[in-house]
C-alpha cells in the first residue's frame, strides 16, 4: 500500500473477496508458520529407519532446507516486492488509476512467495545430486551455460511476465547453484581425506 499512488486504494471486484481473500491469507500464514513442526514429524517418521551416518547428515539437510526456504521468502518481501510494486505502479500511463484487486494481488503475492522459497533450495538439490554420486561437481561445472539458461527459463515460467521478476529470481538461483556446487566440493575432499586415512591405518 505504501508504494501505491497517493489517495490509491485496494478494490475487491468479486462479493466474496472481502471474507476469502484474509482467510485464504490466514491459512497460508498458519502453513508457512507449522513448516518447522510439520518437517519435524516427518522427519520423525523417517528417522529410525536411516542409519547412524545418515541421521548425522539429514539433520542439517533438514534445518538448511527451512532456512533456505524462509530465506527465500523473505528475499522476495524485502528486495523483490519494493522493485517491483515501484516499477510496475510508476510506468503506467498517467490516466489509468492503480487500483489492485485483494484477490489478484493475494494470488500475485503468494506465487512469487512460493517460488522464491522453492528457489533457495537449490543449494540442497546439488548438494543431495552430488552426494548421491547422480552426478559429479566436474559434470555440473561443464553444464554452467546450460544452467545458466535454465534459470531464466524458469524463472519467466514461476514469475509474471516481466524480464525485472524473471532475473530477480534467476540470478539469486544461478548463485545459489554454485554455493552447492561448493559445497559438494568441500564434501567430496572431506570424503577422499577420510578414505586416505582409512586406506593409511589399514596398511598399519
Amino acid at each position: 500500500m505504501e508504494l501505491l499512488p497517493e489517495g490509491s486504494q485496494m478494490i475487491a471486484t468479486e462479493v466474496a473477496s472481502p471474507f476469502l481473500a484474509p482467510f485464504k491469507l490466514t491459512l497460508v500464514v498458519a502453513v508457512f508458520i507449522a513448516i518447522p513442526f510439520v518437517l519435524h514429524q516427518a522427519w520423525a517418521f523417517i528417522a529410525p529407519g536411516l542409519y547412524d551416518n545418515e541421521k548425522a547428515l539429514a539433520i542439517p539437510i533438514l534445518v538448511s532446507s527451512i532456512a533456505l526456504f524462509y530465506g527465500g521468502a523473505a528475499f522476495a518481501y524485502y528486495v523483490v516486492f519494493p522493485l517491483l510494486f515501484e516499477f510496475f505502479t510508476q510506468t503506467g500511463p498517467e490516466n489509468v488509476a492503480v487500483m489492485t484487486d485483494i484477490n489478484q494481488y493475494l494470488n500475485f503475492v503468494l506465487k512469487l512467495f512460493f517460488a522464491f522459497g522453492v528457489a533457495f533450495e537449490i543449494p540442497i538439490a546439488t548438494f543431495l545430486l552430488i552426494l548421491s554420486g547422480a552426478t559429479t561437481v566436474e559434470s555440473l561445472s561443464k553444464k554452467r551455460p546450460y544452467i545458466l539458461l535454465g534459470c531464466f527459463v524458469i524463472g519467466m515460467l514461476l514469475t509474471p511476465p516481466d524480464v525485472i521478476s524473471q532475473s530477480l529470481l534467476a540470478i539469486p538461483m544461478y548463485l545459489l547453484y554454485e554455493v552447492g556446487l561448493l559445497f559438494g566440493r568441500l564434501v567430496r575432499k572431506r570424503k577422499e581425506e577420510k578414505e586416505a586415512a582409512e586406506e593409511q591405518e589399514a596398511e598399519l
